[in-house]
């Protein structure tokens, strides 16, 4: 496997982590491809732990956003400050409310968001280097605060979100969950996945077409 692709988590379940089946379909097309990855996450506790048959917050209790990362990535897992853009072609990020929480205080802060120091230092070197960046659901709603404005991204039709991504600077582009949304100039592609989706297979064919498109902007 020539090409590497860096995947970064924030923890595990759609409330309070990464989004399981927006990982999973992540790790899939990539293999399918032929395309080597790895996952990191940052080594931070998350906000805060939610129940997801309630979807209620569980007092008094706390994780680690690496730890449950890791049980995406079956074990094979790294801090987030060991990225090294050296070693990769790309980077993708699924989605789930992690991004939100743990990546950033996007769900608390809406424009005034902070991203996470670690993430800026880990994301800032892909685009320097014009290395394509993959980022679903949630996650294009960093895009301003991180990689800077001006950045096409979609996260499919909320008014609210993209009324955020556009008070931070960014270009919010309306996008159907199976298509993506490529901003050739600054090598960033997005999808709304669940967002919008409402099976599995409709989160499918937006990621899939995102995964190629990265694929495809690798070799350019």
């Amino acid at each position: 496997m020539s090409k590497q692709v860096a995947v970064i988590l924030s923890g595990c379940g759609v409330q309070d982590g990464s989004e399981i089946y927006e990982t999973t379909l992540t790790l899939l097309r990539l293999d399918q491809l032929g395309i080597g990855y790895r996952c990191f996450a940052p080594d931070i506790m998350q906000l805060h732990v939610i129940d997801h048959r309630s979807g209620d917050i569980i007092e008094g209790e706390s994780r680690s956003v690496l730890v449950e990362s890791a049980r995406l990535a079956r074990g094979n897992i790294a801090p987030l400050e060991e990225l090294e853009v050296d070693e990769f072609d790309a980077v993708i990020l699924p989605g789930g409310f992690g991004a939100a929480k743990n990546l950033s205080n996007f769900a608390e802060a809406g424009s005034d968001m902070e991203p996470l120091p670690e993430l800026v230092e880990a994301l800032a070197p892909f685009y320097q280097a014009r290395k394509p960046i993959g980022l679903m659901c949630i996650t294009p709603a960093l895009v301003p605060k991180v990689l800077g404005p001006g950045i096409a991204v979609t996260v499919g039709h909320d008014p609210g979100v993209s009324g955020a991504i556009s008070s931070m600077g960014g270009l919010h582009r309306s996008c159907g969950v199976e298509d993506i949304v490529v901003d050739f100039e600054n090598r960033v592609v997005t999808t709304p996945a669940y967002m919008l989706a409402t099976r599995i297979g409709e989160a499918a064919t937006g990621i899939f077409k995102l995964v190629d498109r990265i694929d495809e902007l690798m070799d350019l």
